[in-house]
């Protein structure tokens, strides 16, 4: 079934499936207000029942399922498609729904308390298609994204290297110009998506100065999945997220036609790490989804649990973990959702987006430890969700930039506002 307009099918499919009807996202005067406002709009509002009804009723009755099988979830990818919400950054003119960074923020914690898992499989296109958005032209924008609009296909972000992940300066594979093509050779690891792509974002040395700075030494390319040269390697079986399609790939003289380049030569690196700077929301919404679930799950289990003659929750010791466990999420929320806001203004996020990845991924990984210790011997066991919230948190604080990467940039970003006022 061939989609044009994923926001039309989103409001028949709302209105038929889910009996509550969701507006156009995008060019809505309403999505913004005047002023300091904590209060969600009729859309937004929309789309955050949208997501816990689907998270609720499709993805977290099937986590568990796919937790133990590591399947990738393509039938819940192509629920998510025929939604419209599997490509939540991509703009109207292309076909997807445009929900913005805060729009694709309210959305991602509701998916995520159903299972992250499910989320990093799915909106791994977000991922993906953000270098697109930033340094594509209209063509390759109409192509490549067009091409996820028009099909429940996936997308993969391919920059970390078995030897370079948070050293991004320090990547090996290399790109060489010959005619009207560019050549690829080299390696990528821990891709997300890369068995299921239909092509590729990759960062590659386009410079063989090892002195030129990274800001110039590296070019972004689009690179076809069926492209000859490409190997997708085996599923790796990680910790937690297990259905989360993770692979390295290998580059033999894979060719690019020049059509492909991102931007132009040289800027590569800023066009991934701009990149960053719309992602890093999305995965913090996701970390607080998965917090918002284990409180949920700790503060239920601790009504029911009883001990010395009274639910667990009587215990001042348990009910001071809920507190903190509630106190950190809401913080995480709202800094979720100004960095998000921030990059909808059109003004750089980049210091709202660490210290948002960078404090909601470490709560995320102590809520889901929290509720496992709420638990007791039941939280070890693999009969009750939390067990799984605590693998899948893991990931959280290393993938996109880890907490101590977040750190450095907050830092950085901090000292140089500091510079500017003149203090």
């Amino acid at each position: 079934m061939a989609v044009h307009k994923i926001a039309e099918l989103s409001k028949t499919l709302l209105k038929a499936v889910y009996s509550f009807p969701i507006r156009a996202f995008s060019g809505s005067p309403s999505l913004h207000s005047d002023g300091l406002n904590f209060e969600m709009n009729d859309i937004q509002r929309d789309l955050q029942q949208l997501g816990r009804k689907f998270a609720r009723e499709t993805i977290a009755p099937n986590a568990a399922k796919y937790d133990l099988s590591m399947d990738f979830p393509m039938d819940i990818v192509k629920q998510m498609w025929e939604l419209g919400i599997l490509n939540p950054l991509i703009p109207e003119k292309y076909g997807g729904p445009e929900l913005g960074c805060l729009g694709t923020c309210i959305l991602g914690e509701e998916l995520a308390w159903g299972c992250t898992g499910i989320l990093t499989a799915s909106l791994t296109n977000a991922l993906a298609t953000s270098p697109v958005l930033v340094g594509g032209n209209d063509e390759q924008k109409k192509k490549y994204l067009g091409l996820l609009c028009n099909e429940p296909a996936i997308a993969s972000y391919g920059v970390t290297e078995p030897g370079a992940g948070s050293d991004v300066g320090g990547l090996k594979t290399r790109a060489e110009k010959k005619g009207d093509e560019w050549v690829i050779n080299g390696q990528k690891m821990w891709i997300t998506g890369a068995g299921k792509a239909s092509w590729f974002f990759v960062l590659a040395r386009t410079d063989p100065n090892p002195k030129t700075s990274a800001g110039k030494a590296f070019t972004g390319f689009i690179v076809d999945a069926k492209t000859p040269g490409i190997t997708v390697g085996r599923k790796e079986i990680n910790m937690g997220q297990r259905c989360s399609d993770t692979r390295g790939i290998t580059f033999e003289d894979v060719r690019v036609p020049k059509e492909n380049v991102l931007g132009t030569e040289g800027v590569g690196f800023k066009i991934a790490m701009a990149s960053f700077d719309k992602t890093r929301p999305i995965v913090a919404a996701g970390a607080v989804g998965l917090a918002q679930r284990a409180l949920d799950e700790a503060t239920k289990y601790a009504l029911e649990r009883k001990t010395f003659g009274t639910p667990i929750i009587n215990h001042q010791a348990i009910a001071f973990m809920i507190a903190d466990m509630a106190m950190g999420i809401e913080l995480g929320r709202q800094l979720t959702l100004r960095a998000a806001w921030e990059l909808d203004q059109g003004r750089k996020n980049t210091y709202y987006a660490s210290i948002a990845k960078a404090f909601a991924s470490e709560h995320a990984a102590k809520c889901a430890a929290d509720a496992v210790q709420i638990f007791g011997g039941n939280g070890f066991n693999t009969e009750y969700p939390v067990e799984k919230l605590y693998r899948d948190s893991k990931i959280m604080q290393i993938y996109e930039g880890t907490t101590q990467i977040q750190k450095m940039i907050i830092a950085r970003e901090y000292i140089g506002r500091m510079k500017n006022s003149g203090m």
